[in-house]
């Protein structure tokens, strides 16, 4: 079902790189995986790291620095690509914020980009690839990411909360219908009309929730001197909507922090932790 590209020793576990010919975007899809020691013949809890614009399968496992503490915790840390690659879709490295790169975790109904731009698809494919291929726990799943990649690991989290038992998030685009980066996004590949838009948005998800769909709690870590939070975050609107539905936040506020992998580095041990006390 995979094919393994490289494989390296790390931290008495293994850092692999793996492709699959993904049915959900017509086209072989790259991601990573760690594999902490003592992994076979057991079952281990999973997390799935969403990156942010113009990032790869490769970027969370050689900046973040969580091979340590995955090992020590004896979790499963799987990152896929941001989106197709090689697509051939007219455009679609014109922008570093739309197209290559910059899949937003939607699946389009736009044409050109409805053929192939089907990350929505593609990470629930993976996730279940990944439990079928892999000594991962189906009943222990959880799901966090940066950026572009926190917006759909929230999104995904709050649309699929029988799937995914856990959600955290550094710096994510939370509101993505009021922002440039997911304006652009939204009208490219979805169309004009926001009601499509609105299943893609983690806070009007939330706004809508009757009850907590995570009781035990979201973790979302904020640096205060990133230079994109007033225009595109807004980690308020996403605590506020939490507030209305009950749902437990913890939204970190950090100063002095940017928006890079030197403050996820910083706090990556907080949320592994996080997760491996929710899913147990």
């Amino acid at each position: 079902m995979f094919d393994l590209l490289n494989e390296h020793a790390c931290f008495g576990g293994a850092q692999r790189f793996y492709s699959m010919q993904s049915k959900a975007i017509g086209l072989p899809m790259r991601f990573s995986v760690y594999l902490p020691p003592g992994a076979e013949g057991k079952r281990l809890p999973v997390l799935f790291y969403l990156a942010g614009l113009t990032c790869t399968e490769e970027t969370f496992m050689t900046k973040a620095g969580a091979q340590r503490v995955a090992a020590q915790e004896g979790l499963i840390l799987v990152a896929p690509d941001t989106s197709p690659r090689g697509a051939g879709v007219p455009g679609e490295t014109d922008s570093w914020d739309f197209g290559a790169g910059a899949g937003f975790y939607v699946d389009a109904t736009q044409a050109p980009w409805s053929a192939h731009y089907r990350m929505y698809s593609h990470i629930l494919e993976l996730r279940a690839q990944v439990l079928a291929s892999l000594p991962a726990d189906p009943a222990r799943v959880g799901i966090f990411g940066h950026s572009m990649g926190g917006h759909g690991a929230l999104m995904l989290a709050l649309r699929n909360p029988e799937l995914f038992h856990s959600v955290s998030a550094f710096a994510p685009i939370a509101a993505p219908m009021r922002c440039p980066w997911g304006r652009k996004a939204f009208a490219g590949y979805l169309g004009p009309d926001q009601a499509a838009w609105a299943q893609y948005d983690a806070t009007e998800l939330m706004k809508n929730m009757d009850t907590a769909p995570f009781p035990g709690g979201i973790l979302v870590d904020q640096g205060l001197a990133d230079k994109f939070l007033a225009e595109q975050l807004y980690p308020e609107a996403f605590e506020q909507a939490c507030a209305q539905a009950g749902q437990p936040l913890v939204l970190r506020r950090h100063a002095g922090y940017d928006h890079g992998y030197y403050f996820i580095a910083s706090f990556i041990e907080d949320h592994l932790r996080f997760h491996r006390r929710l899913l147990g």
